[in-house]
């Protein structure tokens, strides 16, 4: 089997499989820069607590109208805006913070979400929901998909600055600008609808793998911001082809597949990494001195 065979094949012999790869593309590119200023402003485990929030309003969209694209779409970006909402609520109206009341809105919406579609729904309907099928992405998809990390890297453009200075600085934001609430209500709103889009190709459970997981791979290889971000949407996509590749010639779902692979990447960046890693802290290279 030569290389055109192995790698590039499927795609070009498989109208699904050039969709599936588009989907990744799309995904690459809106998830990657979300999941890396989660990373940078510490916030890596609201992104798994929204993606579970949003399972509810699936759920309720589901029931309404089946397997409809954007029943299930407006459900999930309804539910995930308000639980974000209510949790920033809770959060500068009590003593909790609002990582501890994202948890208890994680909890609840997970189980609320279960309970609905196995009420109403079957056990194939709930693993739908739950781990979706990229293999089964169709056009209408795939311009939702578009469409939201189109909004994403253009909203992303526009307050780039202000959020950048928001994971550093907040303080110093809110004493220049006055408006560091603003951009952080417009950067959980981004996280909402990436993971939207994420859940109509790889479920409720996996949407946010492909958004944390390259983004926690790059830090062990860059430093800015920029770079961050663009070697996350790289990891990003390349996990999702050689997760589709590996899918396809060994008959494995396609969504585990591409969180394995993307896991693989960060398992080797934790261990081989630029900056940070097992390998520069315990394996150094030698330091070779010249004597006058």
């Amino acid at each position: 089997m030569d290389i055109y065979q192995l790698l590039f094949a499927p795609f070009a012999d498989y109208g699904f499989m050039r969709r599936a790869l588009i989907a990744c593309l799309a995904l690459a590119l809106g998830s990657g820069p979300i999941g890396t200023f989660l990373v940078l402003r510490r916030m890596s485990l609201m992104g798994d607590a929204m993606s579970h929030a949003i399972l509810p309003g699936a759920a309720i969209g589901f029931l309404i109208a089946g397997l409809s694209l954007w029943a299930m779409s407006i459900g999930g970006l309804i539910v995930g805006l308000t639980v974000a909402l209510l949790a920033g609520i809770i959060s500068r109206a009590t003593a909790l913070r609002e990582d501890a009341s994202l948890a208890g809105f994680y909890l609840i919406s997970l189980a609320a979400g279960v309970l609905i579609v196995s009420t109403r729904g079957s056990n194939v309907d709930l693993l739908h929901v739950l781990f979706g099928s990229i293999l089964s992405v169709d056009d209408q998809a795939l311009l939702l998909v578009a469409g939201i990390a189109t909004l994403t890297l253009v909203t992303l453009a526009v307050i780039y600055r202000p959020l950048v200075a928001e994971c550093f600085d907040p303080g110093f934001l809110r004493a220049v600008a006055g408006r560091g609430s603003l951009y952080h209500v417009i950067f959980l709103v981004l996280v909402v609808i990436n993971l939207v889009a994420g859940f109509q190709a790889l479920g409720t459970l996996m949407a946010v793998g492909l958004m944390m997981l390259p983004a926690a791979a790059a830090r062990f290889w860059a430093v800015e911001v920029w770079s961050l971000a663009g070697l996350s949407i790289a990891i990003a996509f390349v996990s999702g082809w050689a997760g589709l590749l590996i899918s396809y010639n060994f008959d494995l779902p396609s969504g585990p597949s591409i969180i394995l692979t993307a896991g693989a990447f960060y398992a080797a960046s934790i261990l081989l990494g630029r900056h940070g890693s097992l390998r520069t802290r315990y394996f150094p290279g030698a330091h070779f001195h010249t004597h006058p």
